[in-house]
């Protein structure tokens, strides 16, 4: 008998809030600590939440890129990220509402492999498709630019 996945799942967690400035969220067995750096109150001991959110962008092209070079039987060899983010930060001061808070995203996936550039693009191409984070961003307006990058 064939296991039925369930299409779509309900993530459920918590966090604390010790502080203005620190959320400590609960995810599986972990404890993923959001926080502000010093200046602005905070205490340093993780990633504001703006830069979650990259970093939770840059995760999932890694996690999905990979996935798809291997179902398309690509190599990507040694892997490398490299963001250059826009943030908007008129609203996160509160100075007005800004619909499109990252207006530009661009992200370059340094691939030390023997795959052909054409490869590359081909991954990134099916990447784009199914890569959570990017669709939220690219769905929100950030104009989000990931380039596949074959480097020796």
């Amino acid at each position: 008998m064939a296991i039925k996945i369930k299409p779509i799942v309900t993530y459920r967690t918590k966090a604390d809030c010790p502080t203005h400035a620190r959320t400590e969220v609960a995810v599986r067995d972990l404890k993923v600590v959001i926080d502000e750096p010093v200046e602005r109150g905070g205490t340093n001991l993780g990633p504001a939440p703006t830069e979650a959110a990259l970093a939770a962008l840059i995760a999932c092209t890694n996690v999905i890129g990979h996935k798809n070079a291997h179902r398309l039987g690509v190599d990507l060899g040694e892997v490398s990220i490299d963001a250059d983010c826009k943030l908007d930060r008129r609203g996160v001061l509160m100075e007005e509402e800004i619909d499109v808070p990252f207006p530009k995203i661009t992200l370059t996936v340094n691939c030390h492999t023997p795959a052909t550039q054409e490869d590359l693009t081909r991954v990134g191409v099916e990447t784009a498709k199914y890569c959570a984070i990017a669709k939220l961003f690219s769905q929100a307006g950030t104009d989000l630019v990931v380039d596949w990058v074959k480097t020796n």
